[in-house]
């Protein structure tokens, strides 16, 4: 399952599943990294690691819709 880094709060990391949407909670040790927002990351054996590939996709996405709606103003 791929995630998103929605925040993080203290020690916990708030994910939103990129499939259905629903939020979970993890703590941040189960991460093998140092994990930030916008983040999208992959559980694997119950420890999470970064998808570097499918993060700047996701941005990259998000960068030319903002500029789709800029140019219809």
């Amino acid at each position: 399952m791929k995630y998103s880094v929605d925040r993080i709060e203290n020690d916990v990391v708030i994910l939103q599943n990129l499939t259905n949407g629903l939020i979970k909670e993890e703590k941040k040790s189960s991460f093998l990294f140092d994990v930030k927002e916008k983040d999208i990351v992959v559980n694997k054996k119950d420890k999470y690691v970064l998808d570097l590939d499918a993060k700047n996709n996701r941005l990259r996405l998000l960068k030319e819709k903002m500029e789709k709606l800029k140019s219809k103003e």
